[in-house]
């Protein structure tokens, strides 16, 4: 492979997304964004452990992806899950990988992945397409992150 086909290769819309949303990560973080989500989330779940945060930040960052990439949403998420892993004086591993679970979870929106934005077309799909396979299979990704995940990572 030489450098011009190397270059081609890269896909610069995901990259472009990606250092744009490096800032916004960071001022979320530096204007205590990143503390008031921690801190809701770690409030919604109360003394509930590590399971049930471990859910809601699989839910919360799943709902995200809905909306923008699932590259985005992992810049976005980490932090908040590293501040609730934090808050609960916990391991940050399972957190940081429900992250990567949910955020690989974009199964619901056509709009979620650029793979399913490729398939549409010549899938003749719709939206309720996604939506009807797309919600059991990540509530099946739910489950078997809360359930797996603090057994290869302990809190």
């Amino acid at each position: 492979m030489d450098m011009a086909s190397a270059y081609r290769a890269i896909h610069w819309q995901s990259l472009i997304l990606i250092v744009g949303m490096m800032p916004f990560s960071l001022a979320l973080q530096n204007t205590g964004g990143v503390d008031l989500a921690a801190g809701a989330l770690v409030d919604a779940v109360g003394e509930s452990g590590g399971r049930l945060a471990l859910a809601a930040i699989f839910v919360v960052t799943a709902m995200l992806g809905l909306f923008i990439s699932n590259t985005a949403t992992a810049v976005l998420m980490a932090p908040v899950a590293l501040q609730v892993a934090g808050a609960l004086h916990a391991s940050p591993y399972p957190f940081a990988m429900a992250v990567a679970l949910a955020c690989s979870a974009a199964f619901m929106t056509p709009v979620s992945s650029p793979v399913n934005t490729l398939v549409v077309g010549p899938g003749d799909y719709r939206f309720v397409d996604f939506v009807r396979v797309g919600v059991p299979l990540t509530l099946l990704t739910l489950a078997v992150t809360v359930l797996l995940v603090p057994v290869l990572l302990p809190f």
